[in-house]
């Protein structure tokens, strides 16, 4: 069964028919929310029953919003490993210290999980053509599955992103637009296709499907931890649609009844040369402001402004969170820190969250016994020109 009920403004909290094909809130234009019958998913969706699951972000289907299942598509994303770092943990000095490593995903990124639910839900709403803004990642994930779907895909990324994201698009059938700007003049570039030629846009929280795949990081690692939360989560933030996922999906088992109220705290991490979030946490402020002159080599980072920016600084705050920037040298060395000392190779936005790790802790904010979970969000095959 599915539970699927309806829609809901983040913001304005207003209700929508969840059988319409929306984008934003149509009041208030923030990001529209999945919402479902708990109550009645309470009474049968046991966690017990994921013991003979399918090891993919499916085996959550009765929190996810697809109806029909015959529209699923699958390359086997999700139920990534959480690894104990006991080498990277002895030299940071904390002893339960774990790295969730998202680069094991299709197309070798977190951004797997989003697209795959989002295109799903576009093709069981009878879409064909989907468009969406980038630095990369994204734009693989979305063509993947739109090819998995037989849809036309239309990518918008900027033109100095590193090749790899490029060429990954073009095998997998997407039209590309290179462009010369950032990710918001990609965004504006994209939106024109969707209003003349009716394309479906899922850019990051302008439709409200890529966050429940996302949330799914969340149900993982209370299952992988034996239905405990760490102490603390560090993630990587452009859009943020990872970090308001998992908060999500921690309300949603609790109300389930596969948690309890603990929540980690969260910790946003961003570049120095690109730190909207960071700045809007320490002025105290609900809402981002552009950050002018974005600049870093972590490319899933080089976003200067977050439709859900109001949603991701609500999740940090609520859990008594904090929000840090890195430098790019700093990010760099620690992603090459946790491949010598954990055998992944971590993406550059990986290697943030350690970065921002070994500051919090040499402030005391985490404590030696703590439980850590670092996102390393992709692989480093993509970023090959920064390890040499």
């Amino acid at each position: 069964m599915n539970y699927y009920s309806h829609l809901e403004c983040g913001y304005c909290k207003k209700t929508f028919d969840k059988n319409r094909i929306w984008n934003l809130c149509p009041d208030c234009g923030k990001p529209l929310l999945a919402r479902y019958d708990v109550d009645s998913a309470r009474k049968v969706f046991k966690k017990e029953i994921l013991k003979e699951r399918e090891k993919t972000l499916w085996r959550y289907s009765e929190m996810l919003p697809l109806e029909n299942q015959k529209f699923r598509l699958s390359l086997g994303e999700g139920f990534t490993p959480l690894i104990k770092s006991t080498t990277l943990g002895f030299e940071s000095g904390i002893k339960n210290l774990y790295i969730k490593d998202e680069g094991l995903n299709p197309t070798t990124s977190f951004k797997a999980r989003g697209l795959c639910v989002a295109i799903s839900k576009a093709y069981e709403l009878g879409i064909r053509e989907v468009s969406i803004p980038s630095a990369g990642n994204a734009a693989g994930a979305m063509s993947a599955y739109a090819a998995l779907a037989g849809m036309k895909s239309f990518v918008f990324m900027p033109k100095d992103v590193p090749e790899p994201f490029i060429a990954e698009c073009k095998a997998l059938g997407a039209e590309v637009t290179l462009v010369n700007g950032l990710i918001n003049d990609c965004g504006k570039l994209a939106a024109e296709g969707v209003k003349e030629f009716g394309r479906f846009d899922v850019s990051t929280l302008k439709e409200p499907f890529r966050i429940e795949g996302k949330k799914t990081m969340g149900y993982e690692i209370a299952e992988q931890l034996n239905w405990n939360l760490p102490d603390v989560i560090i993630y990587p933030t452009g859009g943020g649609t990872g970090l308001v996922g998992m908060w999500k999906a921690f309300d949603e088992m609790e109300k389930l009844g596969w948690i309890g109220s603990k929540r980690p705290r969260m910790v946003s991490v961003q570049s120095s040369g690109c730190a909207p979030m960071v700045k809007a946490f320490e002025e105290g402020k609900e809402f981002a402001e552009m950050w002018k002159g974005a600049k870093t080599v972590a490319d899933g980072l080089r976003v200067p402004a977050a439709i859900g920016d109001f949603l991701i600084l609500r999740a940090i705050r609520e859990s008594n969170g904090t929000a840090v920037s890195v430098t790019d040298e700093e990010l760099v060395n620690s992603a090459k820190q946790i491949g010598r000392t954990t055998g992944i190779f971590a993406s550059p936005e990986g290697g943030a969250t350690l970065a921002a790790m070994k500051k919090m802790k040499s402030i005391n904010w985490i404590k030696d016994d703590e439980t850590v979970i670092l996102f390393n969000t992709g692989s480093g095959h993509k970023y090959m020109h920064l390890y040499k």
